[in-house]
């Protein structure tokens, strides 16, 4: 008499169905979330703090390894390879409310800043203002013209294009007190000095709470045109 080997095998569990079809998937998720955290990741920019340049609808590409290696999902630093350098545009958590937060890099350790009438000192070095003309511009930069300028500013060899109001008696923050930055910790302003939430108002960040070093632009979508792609913008280089 043949006899059959073959044991039939009890039923599988829900959670083992779950895992058997969807594991790929699971799996897939998994590695994205633990690269967009610790390698490189797209941020959102939904203001226009960093205007002129960082545009509103811009997603910025962020790399994560730019200064050191660290835990995913966490601020813990297993290697540190550099520290961010003036003019730098960075990500960090907000040491107010924690909140993820895009700006520039003005004062490294060690650096005497101090802003007065919008014009920014460093180390005793004030810098220099060029007026740019309109028509230089982004054509979705031509909203905030109304009541905004954009100047070229000249700093310790460095540039960056800014943004300030046209009538200086609207800003309530264009000057503050000379600060020397502490060791471990790094003041940051926005581009757009008249309309930013930055050193001005959370205070000096700790170089444990910057998370990368933003270099690209992925993409853009223009709000105010149903939600267009902004050709232009595809890939761009960040200054």
């Amino acid at each position: 008499m043949h006899t059959d080997n073959h044991q039939l095998q009890p039923n599988a569990t829900p959670g083992q169905n779950i895992w058997r079809d969807w594991k790929g998937f699971i799996v897939f998720i998994f590695i994205m979330v633990m690269f967009r955290s610790a390698v490189a990741d797209w941020n959102q920019v939904p203001s226009g703090s960093m205007l002129p340049s960082i545009l509103i609808g811009d997603r910025v590409i962020v790399d994560k390894l730019a200064y050191d290696l660290r835990v995913p999902l966490t601020l813990t630093r297993i290697a540190q390879w550099d520290n961010p350098k003036r003019s730098d545009i960075v990500t960090f958590e907000s040491p107010k409310d924690g909140l993820l937060l895009i700006k520039r890099v003005i004062g490294i350790p060690g650096d005497i800043v101090s802003l007065k009438d919008n014009r920014l000192s460093i180390n005793g070095v004030t810098g220099q203002y060029e007026k740019l003309p309109r028509q230089s511009m982004h054509a979705d930069l031509q909203i905030p013209f109304s009541h905004t300028e954009v100047f070229l500013e000249k700093l310790l060899g460095q540039e960056r294009q800014i943004m300030l109001f046209r009538n200086p008696s609207k800003s309530t923050n264009s000057s503050f007190q000379s600060i020397t930055v502490p060791q471990g910790y790094y003041l940051m302003l926005g581009d757009n000095r008249d309309n930013s939430g930055d050193y001005r108002a959370i205070g000096l960040v700790a170089r444990s709470a910057i998370t990368g070093r933003a270099e690209t632009v992925a993409f853009s979508l223009n709000y105010d045109d149903n939600y267009l792609p902004r050709g232009d913008r595809f890939l761009a280089d960040l200054k």
